[in-house]
């Protein structure tokens, strides 16, 4: 195959995206195209998620403060060092999951787990990411899959995203690779059975659009577990959704933590003070 033949293969693999979100700071434009020229000067792997995701998939536009870039943990600091190299500040927000590049005040993250640790970007998030155009260049997207496994567990008071969980299943459930997204979420399936009788309630007539082999595995799941003697560790998961709003119930009340040991299940009770 010659490189022309190639390059107008590679041009065909390309997604319109639905939609482009708009920038809160218009004058963060400017930064934005040349941070996506430098990432793929740099050639280290990234792909485009967060609300640029959403919107290509959904045709939903609306406003963002800033880009995410996912990328794996190992290129996290090669991609901060290559910024900082070139006169841009740079920052570890959280070893644990994110970083960021800055100049002025504008700035993107750099992310590579959940804040949680259940989402390691893996060479998997690579072999099926999408192709747009971003600020006239080609760009790599996470795929509808990844996206929604990149939401999941955010569900903090002031944050919620299982609307946009709720509108790629709408808009792109055919990409969705429901095994993989399964899998996923193994350990917890019923965040993921959440999630979608979220999107069944809001969308009745759309219900078909998640697999019924899917949900008659998770509701089996259900039933099997009801059959199940309770746990005798008390265990609060709801720091994986937000370390704050559930602070309390590690702290003070006696549940582990998604780690660590806590009290013992008995007559327990929350005494008032």
């Amino acid at each position: 195959m010659n490189r022309a033949s190639t390059a107008e293969q590679s041009e065909a693999t390309i997604m319109k995206a639905r939609a482009i979100p708009q920038l809160i700071d218009p004058d963060a434009e400017p930064f934005v195209a040349d941070a996506i020229a430098e990432l793929i000067s740099s050639e280290i792997p990234f792909l485009v998620a967060g609300t640029y995701a959403v919107s290509a998939y959904t045709g939903i536009s609306r406003l963002t403060k800033d880009l995410d870039v996912f990328c794996k943990a190992g290129d996290c600091a090669r991609i901060l060092n290559y910024f900082k190299q070139r006169g841009y500040a740079i920052e570890v927000e959280d070893e644990r999951w994110i970083g960021k590049v800055l100049k002025g005040k504008h700035f993107f993250d750099v992310i590579f787990a959940s804040s949680n640790g259940t989402m390691p970007v893996g060479e998997t998030w690579f072999d099926n990411a999408r192709q747009i155009k971003l600020c006239n260049c080609p760009v790599r997207i996470v795929s509808p899959t990844e996206l929604i496994w990149s939401k999941c567990f955010i569900q903090l008071r002031h944050r919620y995203d299982g609307a946009d969980i709720a509108h790629v299943i709408l808009r792109a459930s055919k990409e969705i690779d429901w095994t993989r997204l399964l899998g996923y979420l193994e350990v917890h399936w019923e965040v993921l059975l959440i999630h979608l009788l979220n999107f069944r309630w809001i969308y009745p007539t759309e219900r078909d659009k998640v697999p019924q082999w899917l949900m008659d595995e998770l509701i089996d799941r259900l039933k099997a577990q009801a059959e199940m003697p309770l746990s005798q560790m008390r265990i609060c998961r709801g720091r994986m959704y937000s370390r704050v709003d559930y602070a309390i119930d590690v702290k003070e009340w006696g549940f582990a933590d998604v780690g660590g040991e806590g009290e013992l299940r008995g007559d327990w009770e929350i005494e008032d003070d």
